[in-house]
């Protein structure tokens, strides 16, 4: 009997097998009924069997057995499958599973039919394995999506949330500062700085979460001179880090038209990044610059390099540096969002940010950002026919 055939025929005895299966993945399992435990396993079967009987070529065939075989429709069974198993508690892993189980189920139940293994029996096999290889590629793909997204959205949700709190921490804390004497106007003093710092880690969450979510980096650019926003960060900078110098330079006009609030940002996060990994004792050098067309600014701080092999990823997401020995115990106040928010924001103001580091001369993160914002591509006028 062909093996789509036999899908197709025994269909109920296959279900029966992957819902006893999926029973076993726990603990999400436990409360679901059978209609929930067999969820779109039907419509998986019937599209396995359909994918063995439809023709293919080679090259088909191997997109299919990476995974990649294109979808016979835009949802298919596996891929709603993989949502609502996300949805209902589900592992990665248990979800694998059912698909390795439903391979096993199949061949257990069919092989002893088979009287002689021949070639077409061979095709079948290889078909077979394709397909499950397929299902589970789209059911795989659509459960990460959904997780990716619900977390997200509860990072966003999260990052909203704690500026009310935080707003009024930093207030207390101003209060304190103003009013109080003694240890009470340290206190508020340490108060008002925890709070720049946590707001600062909260906006970068918020930046991430944006991106994350399909969103664009809102831009706002407006005419302004740059090195008002140099010395606004550089304050930022040394409110969240007290104990470092920071040096500045401003050289030439640094007018243009730019995101005044994204380029604060950039510059605070590279700043407050270059005070955290300095060699202790050291100070930060930056300055901002006019280059024609472009302003161009640049922090540079002493202390171990970054391993080559880091620098491909240094601004990367949830990326974090390693710190060294003279680093240890050092209070560490970054997600790893930092230079991701960095670079998302440069490359929205269609500039540009890079890195270098030695042990002779320090590390030093460059940015550089059109003076005037780039035109819209105007399109082309058609000819007129001759």
């Amino acid at each position: 009997m062909m093996l789509s055939t036999f899908m197709l025929n025994h269909t109920e005895e296959i279900l029966v097998e992957w819902e006893s299966f999926a029973r076993t993945l726990q603990p999400a399992a436990v409360l679901m009924t059978s209609e929930a435990l067999r969820d779109h396993a039907q419509g998986i079967i019937k599209a396995i069997a359909a994918d063995i009987e439809c023709y293919q070529s080679d090259a088909e065939q191997v997109e299919k057995s990476h995974g990649d075989g294109e979808k016979k429709f835009p949802q298919s069974a596996a891929a709603i499958h993989g949502t609502l198993r996300e949805l209902s508690g589900f592992s990665l892993i248990q979800l694998t599973a059912e698909f390795r189980a439903l391979r096993a189920s199949v061949l257990r139940l069919w092989l002893p039919r088979v009287k002689e293994f021949n070639e077409a029996v061979h095709e079948q096999l290889m078909r077979f394995n394709e397909a499950v290889d397929q299902a589970l590629a789209e059911s795989a793909a659509t459960y990460s999506e959904h997780t990716n997204h619900t977390r997200e959205r509860f990072l966003a949700i999260l990052g909203h949330d704690l500026r009310t709190p935080l707003s009024a921490i930093s207030m207390t804390g101003a209060l304190l500062e103003r009013t109080a004497t003694g240890t009470h106007a340290v206190l508020g003093k340490r108060l008002q700085r925890s709070a720049t710092t946590m707001s600062s880690m909260v906006n970068d969450l918020l930046e991430y979460s944006r991106t994350q979510l399909g969103g664009k980096m809102p831009m706002v650019p407006t005419r302004g001179d740059m090195a008002d926003v140099y010395l606004a960060a550089l304050h930022d900078a040394a409110a969240a880090q007290p104990e470092c110098v920071f040096d500045s330079e401003i050289d030439g006009d640094t007018t243009g038209a730019f995101d005044a609030v994204r380029m604060q940002q950039v510059m605070t996060n590279l700043l407050s990044n270059a005070a955290q990994y300095r060699a202790i004792g050291t100070s930060i050098a930056s300055s901002l610059k006019s280059d024609g067309d472009t302003l161009v600014f640049a922090v540079r701080n002493l202390g171990p390099a970054i391993p080559v092999e880091q620098l491909p990823v240094i601004f990367n997401a949830m990326v974090q540096l390693p710190v060294d020995d003279e680093q240890q115990g050092r209070p560490r106040t970054s997600m790893g969002l930092g230079l991701f928010i960095a670079r998302e924001s440069t490359l929205a103001h269609h500039g540009s940010i890079e890195v270098t580091s030695t042990e002779a001369e320090g590390t030093v993160f460059t940015v550089r950002i059109p003076r005037e914002p780039a035109a819209p591509a105007t399109p082309p006028v058609p000819s007129s026919p001759a």
